[in-house]
């Protein structure tokens, strides 16, 4: 369920837990990280406010965000991963199934499911996971 790219992001977050500065490079290497890809999730990252990066000789990234008030769940959402056990849990989806069957036994029952995992995601910090 849990991507490779938020896999990554919690090896570069795991990096910066100091709040030192530290370029791309030394973090990617750091945590095994392809350059590349380490770059990606480093923007994903900044945009959702849990760390700033910099550019120029005196750049590189920075933890921003207090990690004990960031879930696995908020992590998850900034790198745009869908958590939805079925395409059918989005809102508004027009689920053909749901109005064939006239009800929404397995649906209902999935939805309940859905909250439930998404409550266990949000229950977990990312200070609490890297530990």
């Amino acid at each position: 369920m849990i991507t490779r790219e938020t896999d990554y992001a919690l090896r570069l977050l795991r990096a910066l837990q100091d709040g030192r500065r530290r370029t791309a490079a030394e973090v990617a290497g750091q945590e095994l990280v392809p350059l590349a890809f380490a770059y990606k999730i480093l923007k994903k990252l900044a945009k959702a406010g849990i760390l700033e990066v910099s550019r120029g000789a005196e750049g590189g990234c920075r933890l921003t965000a207090d990690l004990s008030q960031i879930s696995l769940y908020d992590l998850m959402m900034a790198m745009g991963e869908d958590c939805r056990l079925s395409s059918c849990m989005e809102d508004g989806y027009p689920c053909p199934w749901r109005a064939a069957h006239g009800g929404c036994s397995v649906h209902c029952r999935l939805e309940e499911i859905q909250q439930r995992l998404n409550q266990e995601l949000n229950s977990h910090s990312l200070e609490e996971i890297l530990r």
